[in-house]
């Protein structure tokens, strides 16, 4: 007895015009923030070959003369490079090792708060310094380190400069930054812990497990995935330490830690109009970026099955 195979039918897929006809409302909508992408993010892409020109305001980007590598090798050479690419790093790494963790164990305590009153209250406390300028906070941090009638001269007993103490603008950097930027930095973690599964923590308490034991089995799991995308988008942004907080509260005294390429950025850039010297160092930077970006996505991808990149 033989058996005949059935005829195969053959698909007819839409072709990609027919399908965006079909569906053309979400593909106009896309549209908006894909055109102002290109306009605001890529469009000033164009500039980047100031970097490699002898720029020149009156003859224009593309006519000015090509010079190469002038302007990276100037940087290089610039006495105080070794200074301010290792105070650039030095922050960054103190301000990743210490700000970092803050957020997710102000996010795991306020999880467990029953009383809704209370969690909202430490909420909004805990948000409010986002919403101070910087320079509003370098103007406070003046004030409580003053010499002479400061909080922190008063409580110690002391009457020290502290903002002329080359040793210590690292921890006064690191820890103002923590001060108003940790409650901001638990909104995403908060949203990410709501979605956990209530039946997990009833099934964790019939089962004994303590507070400790549920964090450290239920909450810090969900919490992973959202801590790692965090850690590769701190990482990815090493070289980039901002420049307002570090410029107001630089002094001729404390330079020897506070001196950071942003700020050689806006004295030669800015100051001095040197575009082609500010943007051959942004683009440095940026490059850097990039490949710091790449090799903790990569790391992450290997050891905590985890990528995003």
């Amino acid at each position: 007895m033989t058996s005949t195979a059935a005829p195969s039918r053959k698909v007819h897929r839409k072709s990609l015009g027919r399908r965006i006809a079909d569906n053309w409302q979400p593909y106009v909508l896309l549209l908006i923030p894909v055109i102002i992408t290109i306009i605001y993010k890529y469009g000033p892409m164009y500039g980047i070959q100031i970097a490699f020109r002898n720029y020149n305001p009156g003859l224009g980007i593309t006519a000015s003369p090509w010079v190469g590598w002038k302007w990276f090798e100037r940087f290089f050479r610039a006495p105080t490079f070794d200074r301010m690419l290792w105070n650039t790093v030095k922050l960054s790494l103190y301000g990743l090792l210490w700000s970092f963790p803050v957020p997710i164990i102000l996010s795991l305590a306020l999880n467990q708060l029953r009383f809704k009153k209370l969690k909202r209250t430490v909420q909004t406390v805990i948000y409010a310094p986002h919403f101070i300028s910087t320079m509003v906070i370098c103007g406070m941090l003046r004030i409580f380190l003053s010499p002479s009638g400061g909080l922190i001269n008063l409580i110690a007993g002391t009457q020290i400069d502290f903002l002329t103490e080359a040793g210590a603008f690292r921890t006064i950097y690191v820890a103002s930054g923590i001060w108003q930027e940790a409650g901001w930095g638990t909104i995403i973690y908060l949203a990410t812990l709501s979605s956990v599964d209530a039946s997990l923590y009833e099934a964790a308490k019939v089962d004994g497990a303590s507070v400790f034991q549920r964090i450290l089995h239920i909450d810090i799991p969900c919490l992973l995935p959202m801590i790692i995308l965090q850690l590769i988008m701190s990482a990815s942004g090493l070289m980039s330490v901002g420049f307002e907080k570090a410029y107001l509260l630089q002094t001729d005294l404390n330079r020897a830690t506070s001196d950071i390429i942003a700020i050689y950025v806006y004295e030669q850039g800015i100051v001095s109009a040197k575009y082609e010297l500010g943007t051959a160092v942004g683009l440095f930077n940026t490059v850097i970026n990039i490949v710091l970006l790449l090799i903790v996505n990569r790391i992450a991808k290997r050891y905590g099955d985890v990528n995003f990149v």
